[in-house]
């Protein structure tokens, strides 16, 4: 709470002095409501590439263009008032070069309000890293599995199993070498992610990694349980309201086929003193 009793939104520096310290809870929204509703509870609020799938039933993120990072972006500002905001930069935003990611980047600040921009990749984007947070861009980095990488990956494998840990583990020392105050480390071996953890000098943040990351990031539709058919091992339901939904639709369905919705209390009469459920009618 700040001195004039405002919320203080929380900062890409208070996230990075919270190495070690209290685990950081994150999670994704794509909408102001679920902003709102996630903003009490979390540090950081991503809004997260993963919109192409969640909402917009793309196959993969690779889709996802800025213009709609920017759309979600401003509803999920328009939300928040202390959690962290931070937006993914889209497939093919920053790659070809540090000059490009930073045109990209500061516009999707300065049309969003973000607070910070998350690249995935390792060794690949660290001089980019370097190059955003030398003008005034905090990043948050993102290696193991990145899933703009899919293709070359062959899907969405596990990355880092036996020698390969060494490549995962180079790209986040990379990373917090590079700049970043935080790095995700997406469905990675426990015992490499909890490695990377001590060595890092920077947050990291866990989803399919280890419980000894400096934080934890889901997509709040998967913890919600909004998509039944989808459960991955990484991911604790801590609610079923895609069921809840579900019968709740049929319920609705039902009783406007058997002509009990709307009842007499959701209609309007003739005269206009006459009040039902605090309302005009």
């Amino acid at each position: 709470m700040s001195a004039t009793g405002q919320t203080r939104a929380l900062t890409p520096p208070d996230i990075a002095a919270r190495k070690g310290k209290t685990p950081l809870v994150c999670l994704t929204a794509y909408t102001t409501p679920v902003a709102r509703l996630v903003d009490p509870h979390c540090d950081v609020v991503l809004v997260g590439d993963s919109v192409g799938m969640v909402l917009h039933g793309l196959p993969t993120t690779l889709g996802v263009t800025l213009e709609m990072m920017i759309l979600h972006g401003q509803a999920v500002r328009r939300g928040l008032e202390r959690a962290l905001m931070v937006l993914d930069m889209p497939f093919g935003t920053y790659e070809e070069s540090p000059e490009q990611a930073f045109r990209n980047a500061a516009r999707v600040m300065a049309e969003t309000g973000s607070a910070a921009v998350k690249l995935e990749g390792g060794e690949a984007v660290a001089e980019t890293i370097r190059f955003l947070s030398a003008r005034g861009i905090p990043v948050m980095a993102h290696v193991g599995l990145t899933p703009q990488s899919v293709n070359a990956f062959g899907g969405y494998r596990v990355q880092g199993r036996g020698g390969d840990g060494e490549r995962i583990r180079r790209d986040a020392l990379a990373v917090a070498e590079a700049g970043a105050f935080a790095v995700v480390l997406e469905k990675v071996p426990e015992p490499l992610a909890r490695r990377i953890t001590e060595e890092v000098s920077i947050p990291t943040i866990g989803i399919g990694a280890s419980p000894a990351c400096d934080g934890q990031i889901l997509v709040v539709d998967d913890m919600l349980g909004l998509f039944g058919d989808f459960r991955p091992k990484f991911v604790k339901r801590y609610a079923e309201l895609g069921q809840a939904a579900d019968a709740a639709i049929a319920t609705y369905a039902r009783e406007v086929k058997e002509r009990r919705f709307p009842a007499a209390e959701h209609v309007f009469g003739d005269d206009p003193k006459t009040v039902r459920g605090g309302e005009a009618a």
